[in-house]
């Protein structure tokens, strides 16, 4: 079975409820979606976190990376970037580039912000660098998806967005929970073709 991992980090919950979305999509087509998140990054040198999460999805492994058809990551704006944490699992990853293992799978983006100009395409489209150079292929949100055309709140060809609120309160929108469901869909439909 087609399998599509999605890997995210939510601090507020916005982008895990994206990440649910885009799996639903996924699942829609008849392939497996896999949710992962990782740990938070601590200040304190010596703090450290369990193994397994107290609550919500199991932490992402290399090992996921190798046996998944399709990647999807997802994470909150931080200055028009991706969440130290998530870069953090990413950095560990230079012997999977030296050998080209995830070269030619399909990957996709998402991120949600705090506010409506809080750098969501810049978010999307710094973490898109290191997936090239991995040789990843970048799977954008075609404006075939015309829900693009009419969101009022988040949305991107570069991938699905939420404009979560300065008090993270504002709830997904109809369009941002059709987009990253189409997203899930197209990412799938794209990992399948590859693989045949």
């Amino acid at each position: 079975m087609l399998k599509v991992l999605i890997i995210y980090y939510s601090a507020g919950g916005a982008t895990r409820q994206l990440a649910k979305l885009i799996s639903s999509g996924v699942e829609q087509t008849g392939a497996e979606a896999v949710l992962r998140t990782v740990p938070r990054v601590s200040t304190n040198c010596e703090a450290t976190e369990s193994d397994i999460p107290e609550q919500g999805d199991l932490y992402a492994t290399t090992d996921d990376l190798l046996k998944c058809d399709a990647l999807v990551v997802g994470s909150p704006c931080r200055f028009g970037n991706m969440a130290a944490p998530l870069k953090y699992f990413f950095d560990q990853t230079s012997d999977m580039w030296m050998g080209g293992k995830l070269a030619n799978k399909p990957v996709s983006f998402f991120t949600s912000s705090s506010s409506m100009h809080g750098g969501q395409e810049s978010t999307l489209l710094s973490m898109m660098i290191p997936f090239l150079h991995h040789g990843m292929l970048v799977c954008g949100l075609p404006y075939s998806e015309t829900e693009l055309l009419h969101t009022e709140s988040g949305g991107s060809p570069y991938g699905v967005t939420h404009w979560d609120g300065s008090n993270n309160n504002r709830p997904i929108s109809d369009s941002e929970k059709r987009l990253a469901i189409a997203q899930g869909k197209r990412i799938a439909a794209v990992a399948q073709k590859l693989k045949n």
